[in-house]
């Protein structure tokens, strides 16, 4: 979930930052370039006040005679270009320069220098020039009229490079971006702690219903973080947690009160089919068939009565020796093995674990007997002890039938016995026995076919403490 969360809030958020970013360098430009036609305003409006006051006398012929006014004007732009190396010049009506820098440079026929003079001379505004990008090697024009009683008698006109305005805009484009990027790391940092705060409750709930699902069902989510909405949730899910094991504690006390006492009446009609039993001929089968179901009723009943205890009791976890363990229930199940005829091997290295002793010892009983039972004379039974990284785990492999692959998903449930085996003695609750002993302590057990034939079922207890 925060795979996906994360990346959203981030594309968001660069949404946003390039939404305000885009027309904040639009803005940044036009200001820049606004404050130099400004400044090209005030020149040629300063050029234009020296320019009226010239006078132009000529004498039957085209030429201009110049006076003082006309050479200070020419100085003054001569000194204007010199400095600043922007060309400025007072053009006539009819294009005749009254004074002009460069000297070399005068009105052309086309292009943004004369339709800003023809707009001048009209007294229109001129001082909107189309804007200048950094990318771009363009120039500013900028015009303004010189009148006199009234009439526009001539046109002052500066045509300025761009290239430092354009050093500026980028720069400033550069410090925006920079910003941008900062802006950017902080949000990114601001939507982690914004997706770690609204999933960590997401976390420690998913966690704690895998606890739930794996046996331990006094895990509670700590409802302490997180939004509202999340944090009303966890509580609902411990009242969920609470009812939950309110129920099954119902039921196993129920399974346990009653296998209790039934165990009583059971022994007592035991006892008088015992007492039958020698008022009849000896061998009678009914009486022999009625005394075999009921000591196999009364082994389903200490089986559900240890399952019941076995899903209520706490684990107690100790640093054990795995390998030690194994070992020693391997030599108390050898002498059965051998009355059947069973090899019983075992490769129990010393490897440690977090385990409950007895929960481990009567799992590991129930896995060995269940592959006594259904390996025939002359296979064998072997038990092996290794380390599996996080993990230490006790495989029991036998040489018998084994399962089909329909049948082990079902294998260790509870009274479930598979249909080729009816005729073996069991409840159908050994297996599941082990399995409540388990987890209870943070183990697991699992099954799969073992080739060429059987079953291989794997004990796997944790390393590390809990």
């Amino acid at each position: 979930m925060g795979a996906r969360l994360l990346p959203l809030l981030i594309v968001l958020m660069a949404g946003v930052l390039l939404a305000l970013g885009f027309p904040l360098a639009v803005s940044l430009a036009a200001q820049e370039q606004q404050t130099v036609v400004v400044d090209r305003i005030d020149d040629t409006a300063r050029f234009a006040s020296l320019a009226q006051f010239v006078t132009r006398q000529t004498s039957g012929s085209r030429v201009a005679v110049k006076d003082e006014r006309q050479d200070t004007l020419q100085k003054e732009l001569a000194r204007y270009y010199e400095v600043y190396g922007i060309r400025a010049g007072v053009f006539y009506r009819n294009d005749e320069p009254m004074a002009h820098a460069p000297e070399n440079w005068y009105l052309p026929d086309e292009g943004a220098v004369r339709d800003t003079f023809q707009e001048a001379l009209l007294s229109r505004p001129g001082h909107n020039p189309d804007q200048v990008w950094p990318w771009q090697d363009g120039r500013l024009v900028v015009a303004s009229p010189v009148i006199r009683d009234g009439d526009v008698i001539a046109v002052v006109v500066t045509d300025s490079p761009t290239g430092q305005m354009r050093s500026k805009t980028l720069r400033g484009w550069l410090v925006l971006g920079a910003g941008e990027v900062a802006a950017m790391l902080l949000a990114v940092g601001a939507a982690l702690r914004l997706t770690g705060w609204v999933l960590r409750p997401v976390r420690v709930l998913d966690a704690t219903t895998h606890d739930i699902a794996t046996g331990r069902l006094k895990s509670r989510v700590a409802a302490a973080g997180g939004p509202p909405e999340l944090r009303r949730l966890a509580r609902s899910f411990n009242e969920m947690a609470d009812n939950v094991e309110d129920v099954l504690e119902q039921q196993r006390a129920f399974v346990a009160d009653a296998s209790h006492q039934l165990r009583n009446p059971l022994a007592a009609l035991l006892l008088r089919i015992e007492l039958l039993a020698l008022e009849l001929p000896e061998g009678n089968e009914e009486i022999a068939s009625v005394r075999t179901e009921g000591k196999r009723l009364a082994q389903v009943l200490d089986d559900l009565l240890d399952l019941a205890l076995a899903e209520h009791a706490d684990s107690d976890l100790k640093l054990t020796d795995i390998g030690a363990l194994a070992d020693e229930r391997v030599a108390a199940w050898r002498p059965l093995a051998e009355d059947k005829g069973v090899r019983l091997t075992g490769r129990c290295p010393a490897v440690t674990a977090w385990a409950d002793p007895v929960a481990l010892s009567s799992a590991l009983d129930a896995v060995v007997d269940n592959a006594l039972k259904f390996t025939p004379a002359g296979e064998e039974v072997r038990v092996t002890v290794a380390a599996d990284g996080p993990t230490s785990t006790v495989v029991v492999t036998d040489g018998g039938p084994g399962l089909a692959d329909d049948e082990l998903s079902r294998v260790g449930d509870r009274f479930w016995r598979s249909g080729r085996h009816q005729n073996v003695k069991g409840s159908g609750l050994g297996l599941s026995i082990s399995r409540a002993l388990l987890a209870a302590g943070g183990g697991t057990i699992t099954y799969e076919r073992h080739e060429p034939h059987g079953l291989r079922v794997t004990v796997s207890v944790p390393r590390s403490a809990p």
